[in-house]
């Protein structure tokens, strides 16, 4: 029976979530499978691998074969580079111990190399994160001198105007014929008003018999 090391899609539309199979090659994409090795996460950066190394030796000792995108995960996981150690040991060419130590040599080369690309992200994210800081902060500073600078010829305008004394200011000659113009009012409103009727003057008295 041909065995196949293929990923099988899991996860939401959009975001898909991958497990790492070994399953028969004529069966569904989907459909069932013979080992789950690992999972595949490309939604995170970096991706989220996790893999049983020595199962997927064993399958590829047992003549599996990977697809394209299941052979980069294997060999981004170092599955590859045992399996090549592995077969030296069975060829005599090193033993046990040294394919042991060669291959943690190279985790640990690999983690390093991990570790690194995850700083440098931290380091590219907090450095935009300061940018857009950065930017935003200049667009305020840029608004606000624009409303200043809005502000400042209305303020000039009133100031000139009251230098130049274009206000104008009630004079003694106005207030004296402001006076003039109320009395003559006055005077119109007197005349115009009846005299009043004179009393009759009171009879005299009656002599007395």
């Amino acid at each position: 029976m041909p065995v196949k090391i293929r990923l099988q899609r899991h996860g939401k539309k959009g975001k898909p979530f991958y497990w790492i199979v070994a399953a028969d090659s004529r069966s569904k994409r989907d459909g069932k499978y013979l080992d789950k090795l690992g999972i595949y996460n490309p939604n995170v950066n970096p991706a989220q691998i996790e893999l049983d190394v020595d199962g997927a030796v064993k399958w590829l000792q047992n003549g599996a074969q990977p697809t394209d995108t299941a052979r980069a995960i294997l060999s981004y996981k170092g599955v590859m580079m045992k399996n090549h150690l592995a077969g030296g040991v069975r060829k005599g060419a090193l033993t046990e111990e040294q394919a042991e130590a060669k291959f943690t040599a190279w985790v640990e080369e690999k983690s390093k190399s991990i570790d690194g690309k995850k700083s440098n992200l931290s380091a590219a994210k907090d450095k935009a994160k300061a940018d857009a800081l950065a930017a935003e902060k200049a667009v305020n500073e840029k608004r606000a001198a624009d409303a200043a600078a809005a502000l400042a010829p209305a303020e000039e305008t009133v100031e000139e105007t009251v230098a130049e004394g274009d206000v104008e200011t009630p004079t003694e000659e106005v207030l004296a014929e402001t006076t003039e113009a109320v009395e003559e009012t006055v005077e119109a409103v007197t005349e115009e008003t009846p005299a009043a009727e004179e009393t009759p003057a009171a009879e005299e008295a009656p002599e007395e018999k």
